[in-house]
């Protein structure tokens, strides 16, 4: 294999994308260096796609420019891969990897020109044909199709018929479709929009051993923080359509947003200083003046004419400039920082000594005359300041379980008990779609509060621009539904927090901000996730208690607390059945219809 390449250039300057009157990306400036391993991240619909397919070529920038020459090709593997309608799988590869089948093709081409030109035209021709093989053997070409099997036996498409149409593969499917190929290409640039989305513990194994054998440059969109701590050098930060770069890796970027965010709040609290002092300073000043007669007595004893006060008098010198001090600091205010994420509320009122314990479930049965879901777990005590986390594979209960404890779901046989008056708070794996009330209407009623405060608390979370409180919950993207769930989730007052899939569709920045607000809630908190970040958390945690439910809906308890033997003694008196009391529904639009 030839390890000599050409000249290498990835650079756009001052680059744009609009769709329509939306502004995705402005201003982009970007230089990628032929090793570089760069991660995008930001909030879901902040542009991270986009800019992978303007790098690849896909979406024309409607200003600045874009130069690229990459001799080794661009690969890229999109979350949602679009194919020609009607084609197979193997038609939907050969589109894929057109790049390689090109240079395939020319080598061909012109080896069968050969014997059929002149000496002269001949020379020409070789000088071309050394020129494609060594393109194409630096793209480890003769390997092609070995390794795009190998790739689709490693990501759970071993066996796949190329004679399928493609359009009959699921969502996850065809992205791992054109992940596979993407790894095989061997290109100069790799672009991977989130990769590790539906892969399993060894399918990411695989992806990361691919990634540190990849001798090209790497960007890569991800809300996996252990992807981006192990293989980011430098982070590409998406926000308001700007980029921001910062190096050090996860770390350095988690250390600089911090720096960034102190910063921003003594600059805002050195504005709110200046601003009040100004303000006082015209209070004070207009309090002085008053207290000065308008007229002044001449002398010769009174007898004389009456002076009139001067417009230019020190008192009204000094509010002239200190109204124009207030006139510039309010024309150009200094941003407030966003507040990190914490559970503010007092989320337990005082209770007996016997009110540790909000669940009981005893003997539960579900989906045991064949129906769907199934679920059998023979005991369970949840009691405040619990930590439990869920694990299983796809399909086996994990959700169902949640909502059997949460009481949306009643049991066939068996009880589950709880605590009086308790309160419950979700962050959902599937998002609805939401109320078409505003933002600010549905966070109002949750909350139960003034708009004006809903407001502030919104915008101090950091979760929302002021722009976005008045769009219908249902126009918001599904990233700012997920930031709507958070939002109600660390307001409003709540005993057990319920969390499935937390980190779909999170920033990875504001998933550090809720885990660190988790140490001090005081609840109760059950969670299922698959992300590795999080999970290697929760199990080096003393604290923390492992559920595993398998196929067919079996749960067993293991961790640092005997769940297995809680019993329920008779002081217990706080539990009631939950069958004997509404279902707790936190749904913002549900709240929205019952309030407003």
């Amino acid at each position: 294999m030839s390890a000599s390449r050409p000249h290498r250039v990835c650079v756009i300057r001052g680059g744009a994308v609009r769709f329509a009157e939306r502004t995705v990306l402005a201003g982009v400036d970007l230089v990628v260096g032929p090793t570089e391993r760069i991660a995008v991240v930001g909030d879901n619909g902040a542009g991270k796609s986009t800019l992978l397919r303007v790098l690849a070529g896909t979406v024309r920038l409607t200003a600045g420019d874009r130069e690229v020459e990459l001799p080794g090709g661009i690969a890229i593997a999109e979350q949602q891969p679009q194919f020609t309608p009607g084609a197979t799988v193997a038609a939907a590869l050969d589109d894929l990897l057109a790049d390689i089948r090109g240079l395939q093709d020319e080598i061909q081409r012109t080896a069968e020109r050969l014997g059929h030109v002149g000496p002269d035209e001949q020379a020409v021709l070789l000088a071309s044909l050394s020129a494609a093989i060594d393109r194409f053997e630096a793209r480890d070409g003769y390997q092609l199709d070995q390794k795009v099997d190998v790739g689709l036996e490693r990501l759970g498409l071993g066996g796949l018929d190329r004679s399928r149409l493609v359009s009959t593969l699921s969502g996850g499917e065809k992205a791992r479709l054109a992940l596979a190929a993407a790894l095989a290409s061997e290109a100069d640039l790799l672009l991977l929009d989130e990769p590790t989305n539906d892969l399993d513990g060894a399918g990411i194994a695989w992806l990361e051993e691919r990634l540190a054998a990849h001798r090209g440059a790497l960007i890569v969109v991800t809300h996996d923080r252990a992807l981006l701590d192990r293989f980011a050098t430098d982070i590409v930060h998406v926000e308001g359509g700007a980029l921001r770069r910062y190096g050090d890796g996860y770390a350095g970027y988690l250390t600089a947003r911090e720096s960034e965010r102190r910063r921003l709040l003594t600059e805002y609290e050195a504005w709110r200083h200046d601003l009040a002092r100004q303000e006082a300073l015209v209070a004070a000043n207009a309090f002085r003046l008053d207290a000065i007669p308008r007229k002044l007595d001449r002398s010769l004893f009174g007898h004389a004419a009456f002076r009139a006060r001067g417009r230019d008098h020190g008192a009204m010198g000094r509010i002239r400039i200190a109204k124009e001090r207030v006139a510039r600091l309010r024309a150009a205010p200094a941003p407030r920082p966003a507040d990190p994420l914490r559970f503010t509320p007092a989320f337990t009122e005082p209770a007996s000594p016997d009110a540790g314990s909000l669940i009981r479930a005893d003997g539960v049965r579900l989906g045991t005359n064949g129906s769907a879901p199934r679920l059998l777990l023979e005991s369970l005590e949840v009691s405040v300041g619990d930590r439990l986390l869920i694990s299983g594979p796809n399909g086996s209960g994990k959700t169902t379980l949640l909502r059997v404890l949460a009481g949306e779901l009643a049991p066939q046989r068996g009880t589950v008990r709880h605590r009086r008056g308790i309160r419950v708070a979700w962050l959902r794996q599937d998002i609805t779609t939401g109320s078409p009330a505003t933002l600010l209407e549905v966070f109002a009623a949750a909350t139960a509060a003034y708009q004006e405060d809903a407001a502030d608390t919104l915008l101090r979370l950091g979760l929302f621009h002021p722009d976005d409180l008045g769009r219908p919950v249902a126009h918001l993207s599904v990233g700012q539904r997920r930031r709507l769930e958070v939002a109600l989730a660390v307001t409003r007052p709540s005993d057990l927090l319920l969390l499935d899939e937390p980190t779909n569709h999170l920033a990875p920045e504001l998933l550090e901000q809720l885990e660190q607000a988790l140490l001090t809630y005081p609840g109760a908190v059950l969670t299922v996730t698959h992300d590795r970040r999080w999970r290697e958390r929760a199990e080096t945690a003393a604290s923390t208690a492992q559920i595993h439910v398998a196929p067919g809906g079996f749960v067993s308890l293991s961790g640092s607390k005997s769940l297995q033997q809680a019993i329920l003694t008779d002081g217990h008196r706080d539990l009631v059945n939950v069958a004997r009391h509404p279902k707790t529904d936190l749904n913002p639009q549900t709240v929205l219809q019952e309030r407003v």
